[in-house]
């Protein structure tokens, strides 16, 4: 018999480049890795179920899990993470100096169950007292009009979301029209330099490293799933996938900070991974479902708690069993 043909849609990124080279083959698998950007390969995978297994947003896959829809098994495997108080901006003029002052302000937002507005959210609610009802909220289109939520949620009691497809939420920042804006992207009047704009915390990475020191989080945006029809037909699949992005992620960290010549454009890219060890450790990107069992148990409470997931689950709820308890990779 021969491999199993799998098709995987997953971003460009250096700890899956080994997998998406054909560098690391999964054990029993044909592979062909299709790469392609997130809200490309969500929406598809979402939708039509294109592929076999797909890199898939951490927050679509609490909004289903939340209803009962089971369409997809989880593999503990975390392509995309990222620290988001860097992703909270304010209108310079707005008098909003620290995260309480967001209390009763007008907060613009593309779409509001994206996971890492959820993260944002929660993280303003828990470290800030700031919560979702205590901010009117404004939806439309980061840099261009035309942007829809992309799942339909039935918001808490007291939450005000107003949305216009015409709205353009950079411009509303810079303008004053609205005094807040988060998102998982920088917007443009910030990136052209508008006087206008500002971070909220200036100093964002002192603060993510305070948060990640108190509270061991490192925020996940995106898991990786599998269509359940292909999981039933192959549970062996799961497994053999998550060693393969194991060993991917093992030979990106081995390659980072050979001194020879730099992997990417940074000129003090082995300082700063040195740094990074000292603070976060050797694994600072785990994958797995121990290592990253408080940060997942914090999104879901997140998530439940914004109304975004209709019904609490477990973390095993999300992930293939052979998946969970493994023999040592």
């Amino acid at each position: 018999m021969g491999k199993l043909k799998v098709t995987l849609a997953c971003g460009p990124y250096d700890r899956t480049w080994a997998l998406a080279s054909g560098q690391v083959q999964p054990e029993g698998v044909d592979l062909n890795y299709v790469t392609l950007p997130p809200e490309e390969l969500f929406w598809r995978m979402a939708v039509h179920g294109e592929f076999d297994a797909s890199e898939f947003s951490l927050g679509a896959m609490s909004i289903l899990l939340g209803r009962g829809d089971r369409r997809f098994v989880g593999i503990p495997v975390f392509p995309s993470r990222f620290f988001r108080h860097s992703s909270i901006f304010v209108n310079a003029h707005s008098g909003i100096k620290k995260p309480e002052d967001l209390k009763g302000r007008r907060v613009g937002v593309p779409d509001y169950t994206m996971t890492a507005n959820t993260w944002i959210r929660g993280l303003l609610e828990h470290e800030y007292g700031v919560k979702p009802t205590d901010m009117q909220w404004f939806t439309g289109g980061l840099n261009e009009p035309g942007r829809r939520q992309r799942v339909a949620t039935k918001p808490i009691p007291g939450l005000r979301v107003t949305h216009s497809d015409a709205w353009v939420l950079s411009d509303m920042l810079d303008r004053g029209e609205i005094d807040a804006l988060i998102g998982a992207r920088e917007p443009d009047s910030f990136r052209a330099g508008s006087p206008n704009v500002a971070r909220l915390f200036t100093d964002y990475r002192l603060v993510e490293v305070d948060y990640y020191r108190r509270t061991g989080i490192f925020p996940i945006m995106h898991l990786v799933v599998l269509k359940r029809e292909t999981y039933e037909e192959n549970p062996w699949l799961a497994y053999s996938l998550l060693k393969a992005f194991e060993e991917s992620k093992r030979l990106c960290a081995e390659e980072m900070p050979k001194q020879s010549a730099l992997r990417y454009m940074l000129p003090w890219m082995i300082p700063e991974l040195e740094e990074t060890t000292r603070i976060m450790g050797e694994d600072y990107w785990p994958y797995g479902v121990e290592a990253n069992r408080r940060t997942i148990e914090a999104f879901i409470g997140y998530s439940v708690e914004q109304g975004l997931a209709e019904s609490p689950f477990g973390v095993e709820d999300i992930f293939a069993p052979e998946t969970i308890n493994t023999a040592k990779i």
